[in-house]
């Protein structure tokens, strides 16, 4: 019971968030109003939103001393690579990278496995990257790379922390169960988007 009173106002207030920006294209398309549009931008692709939330409810997992390293791996990596995005720089593979970021957390997520924090954070550190070089080089002409990349680390951050509180309330018995049927569907379409 206590779960899920935890439980109801994280996702109600993730449901909102989500239903508010979700006319936001995660993709190109933004308004000219750079921080704006860099906050929006990680709430509107479902590719996006789902490796995001997970790394908040992974690093629930791993424990309260260590929980920030895995967001703060993730972000630091996204800005290098959306700073590379900036500059035209591209890897082959990139769209690859964000899809198996979406399988692998979710994975993680459904089997509830034991990650080491090491080879979490590395591999956290290396999917941010991939979701931070897409985010630079889909910069819209008119947005300032500065004021962008502020708003889509705050947005970010959001999704991370959401994840972490939801994660918290989601532990233990029912919550838990929810937690890895979540991961199976996050795993499920990490493999789509790897087909496809």
């Amino acid at each position: 019971m206590r779960t899920m009173r935890l439980l109801r106002p994280a996702a109600l207030g993730l449901t909102l968030a989500v239903a508010l920006v979700l006319p936001a294209a995660a993709h190109p398309g933004h308004g000219t109003d750079s921080f704006t549009s860099g906050l929006l931008h990680p709430f509107g692709g479902l590719d996006h939103l789902l490796a995001m939330v997970a790394v908040g409810l992974i690093a629930a997992r791993i424990g309260l001393a260590t929980a920030w390293r895995m967001p703060a791996a993730f972000m630091t990596a996204m800005a290098l690579g959306a700073l590379a995005g900036f500059e035209g720089t591209t890897l082959p593979g990139i769209e690859y990278g964000i899809a198996l970021s979406v399988a692998a957390a979710g994975l993680a997520l459904a089997l509830a496995m034991p990650i080491p924090t090491l080879a979490a954070i590395g591999a956290t550190a290396a999917f941010g990257f991939c979701h931070g070089m897409a985010h630079g080089l889909e910069l819209p002409d008119a947005a300032s790379p500065i004021s962008f990349s502020l708003g889509m680390l705050l947005g970010t951050a959001l999704l991370h922390a959401a994840g972490f509180v939801v994660g918290l309330a989601m532990r233990n018995g029912t919550g838990l169960t929810l937690c890895r049927a979540g991961g199976a569907v996050a795993a499920a379409v990490g493999v789509v988007m790897l087909m496809g």
